[in-house]
């Protein structure tokens, strides 16, 4: 009795559970998990909207698409924070979503693919990258030499130059067959945008700094309203409540060039995914081994292989969210799984889905300067941190530049080359991305040059989680 009396006066104390698996109250967890939304949604959506109006749809058409991409995004999310056992899932506050660093080789296949068959051999191509993820993925920690952050900031850099010219369309009004396409009522709206979301990170703190993108596409779309500038009609035809369809564009086709061009993609995707889930892991002050790594991306690899099934795009890491942990100092991963779960949310109610198409797309376009010039920042970011006092580096990144621009610069460059070199050539990401990792094993890898620097180049990280939003 004395000893049992001796137990219960000296309990033992409860084991501490670490920051990651914090199980929050909901005056914190509700708007620790918006804050994440704020900064992902803008990103979630970018890629549907922009694939959709290459491939021609109507506003059901587009409204669909970005159902899907929010559903998919919130069931990968949960995936990736909650886990499956040691399958899947690193079991971290990150948020997976379709990735705009796939959009520029998905606008070539559109452009070189019969009307009606574009999505179909986008999403063909997306299934294949998808097994090509899953396949890779555990081996991927070796080949991440060959994408040091002089690599990774080439293509991340691509990404955002070359989809610059997407907001500019938008800012003169999206549809350049139509008569006021770059009205000046449209530019005066995108330069309003602009000018809101500068406004907003110019003089406010914390959370509405964070949701400056945002909080400009509210505010240029109720003032584009009184001018009859913004279309109600999707949000009029869209159901209330339903799940994707299958396939509802079309069975997957699958083109051999249009699939190379996706892979290489992958190749980025995983290597920022990698990337992210390193500094996450810092963060986080959580270990993020080799078997976190396989596992987290090969959560990326199914729901992009999943994914078009219902409609969705590549899939990988937002580094926005990873910079909402670091900022925040929240660390929980339930409150990404809350935020995936109101993804989920968003995507089974089209309804919501449609209010997206609600905003003009001058006010699309305003915000867009900012985001995709972002992204282009980053990369320049990345490379200020990959040597670049070094000339071969130099001749690196000016060659691949080059490379990647030539599409931008000359849009008729490759018109005489065979139909899968265009596709593959043809889109600056893939392109820039080719030469870069070539240049990469010829000046680091191969010969008898001075292994001491290379060395050094390779086990640096593969960028700062780097992400397009």
């Amino acid at each position: 009795m004395a000893q049992q009396a001796h137990v219960e006066k000296h309990p033992v104390p409860p084991v501490p559970v670490h920051p990651v698996d914090e199980k929050l109250g909901p005056k914190r967890l509700v708007p620790a998990a918006l804050q994440h939304i704020a900064a992902m949604y803008a990103g979630v959506v970018t890629p549907p909207l922009i694939i959709g109006q290459a491939a021609h749809l109507d506003s059901a058409g587009q409204t669909r698409l970005i159902a899907a991409s929010l559903l998919i995004a919130g069931l990968a999310t949960l995936l990736q924070t909650l886990g499956i056992r040691k399958f899947a899932g690193n079991r971290l506050p990150f948020v997976n979503a379709a990735s705009s660093a796939g959009i520029t080789p998905m606008l070539a296949i559109a452009e070189t693919t019969a009307k009606g068959h574009q999505l179909p051999a986008i999403y063909g191509a997306v299934m294949v990258a998808g097994v090509f993820c899953l396949a890779v993925g555990p081996f991927f920690g070796k080949l991440l030499r060959f994408f040091p952050p002089l690599v990774t900031g080439v293509v991340i850099t691509l990404i955002g130059v070359t989809l610059m010219p997407v907001p500019v369309g938008w800012a003169q009004g999206g549809d350049k067959q139509a008569a006021d396409y770059g009205d000046m009522k449209h530019l005066a709206l995108a330069g309003f945008t602009l000018v809101v979301i500068l406004l907003i990170q110019r003089f406010t703190q914390g959370f509405l700094k964070q949701i400056a993108l945002l909080l400009g596409l509210v505010i240029g779309t109720l003032a584009a309203i009184p001018f009859g500038m913004a279309d109600f009609s999707s949000l009029r035809e869209a159901p209330v409540a339903a799940l994707p369809t299958p396939f509802a564009f079309g069975p997957p086709e699958f083109q051999p060039a249009a699939i190379l061009s996706l892979c290489i993609v992958m190749l980025v995707l995983m290597t920022e995914s990698s990337a992210g889930m390193l500094a996450l892991g810092e963060i986080c002050d959580r270990e993020c081994t080799s078997r976190t790594i396989t596992r987290g991306l090969r959560t990326d690899g199914i729901a992009t292989l999943i994914g078009p099934i219902f409609g969705g795009l590549p899939t990988s890491a937002f580094a926005q969210n990873v910079g909402v942990v670091s900022l925040t100092k929240v660390r929980s991963r339930y409150v990404v799984a809350v935020a995936g779960g109101a993804l989920i949310v968003l995507g089974a109610f089209p309804v919501l889905g449609a209010v997206v198409n609600l905003v003009p797309m001058p006010v699309l376009g305003g915000a867009g300067i900012v985001l995709f010039g972002s992204i282009a920042v980053s990369g320049i970011r990345t490379l200020s941190e990959a040597g670049l006092d070094d000339s071969s580096n130099i001749i690196l990144v000016a060659v691949s530049l080059g490379a990647g621009i030539i599409p931008l610069a000359a849009p008729t460059f490759y018109a005489d080359f065979p139909a899968w070199a265009q596709t593959v050539l043809g889109s600056g990401i893939s392109a820039g991305a080719l030469v870069a990792v070539l240049l990469n094993l010829f000046f680091h890898h191969l010969g008898t040059r001075s292994t001491t620097r290379a060395a050094v180049l390779s086990a640096a990280s593969p960028g700062s989680g780097t992400h397009i939003p």
